[in-house]
């Protein structure tokens, strides 16, 4: 189980539309759950995306700020999240696809001081006390000033990049940085431009982890809540979403172990028994 961080750069990337699309293919065990927390300090938008503003803001990230300070944070915390589970035709939902969503206005990123590392340190306790697997969309800014904490403390930090040109040469410098501070970054492709994956790679001088095609009319459907065309679930976007979990999973045990052995080990321990 990972604690996973996904960050973009300018040029559109899609930080979000991916970190959907991995939320819903997201292979899960039995009594496992993966969250998507929606920490971009320029706001969130799958509330008025994907749910067309249904919910209102009754939940969202700006109710922890009163929490972090209370000493309620964990209570609070699962009082937020939204269910995006798919029933598939069942009576109840199995309630294993949660979303926490982010601020509605960008003013409100000033008061979340004390939420990010209260959030850090509950991810880490929700993977290792329950398994679950965990999200973080970080957008363009999240990975760096306060909220970069949670980048730090993440077991994997992936950045979103589309291959063309405008692009790469717009994720250079993040990447360099984001690599300098944080380490092992690897890449999610957009696969919108011309260039293979061995040229970004060359480019970028950071593993390209997974890739995801370009896919508009799939891609509406998680960033704006288009009415779904018959068998979504099996497209090219969600197949390749699904695919690529298994190496995301994989970089991130590896740099765990890297960074605490003993912890790797008694996990895996754990997991044996």
């Amino acid at each position: 189980m990972a604690v996973i961080a996904l960050a973009g750069c300018s040029g559109a990337p899609g930080v979000t539309t991916s970190a959907l699309a991995l939320l819903l293919s997201w292979p899960l065990e039995p009594g496992r759950r993966m969250i998507l927390a929606e920490c971009d300090p320029d706001g969130g938008a799958v509330l008025h995306g994907l749910l067309h503003g249904t919910l209102g803001d009754r939940y969202g990230l700006r109710n922890l700020s009163v929490a972090a300070r209370t000493g309620e944070f964990s209570d609070a915390f699962w009082r937020q999240l939204i269910d995006l589970s798919s029933e598939d035709g069942k009576k109840e939902s199995p309630r294993d696809r949660l979303l926490l969503p982010g601020i509605t206005d960008p003013a409100q990123a000033a008061s979340l001081g004390s939420v990010w590392k209260a959030l850090s340190q509950m991810f880490r306790g929700i993977e290792t006390e329950h398994g679950h697997d965990v999200l973080i969309d970080l957008g363009r800014r999240g990975a760096y000033g306060p909220s970069g904490v949670l980048a730090e403390q993440a077991d994997a930090l992936f950045v979103v990049v589309r291959n063309t040109l405008r692009c790469l040469q717009a994720a250079q410098a993040r990447v360099n940085v984001l690599e300098e501070r944080v380490g092992d970054v690897g890449l999610i492709v957009i696969d919108e431009g011309p260039y293979p994956a061995g040229d970004v790679r060359q480019v970028l001088q950071v593993p390209v982890v997974a890739t995801l095609p370009y896919a508009p009319k799939d891609a509406r459907v998680l960033s704006d809540g288009a009415e779904q065309p018959r068998h979504f679930t099996k497209s090219s976007l969600m197949k390749a979403a699904r695919a690529g979990t298994t190496l995301m999973v994989q970089r991130a045990a590896m740099r765990r172990a890297r960074l605490d052995p003993r912890g790797a080990f008694a996990a895996g321990g754990d997991r044996a028994r």
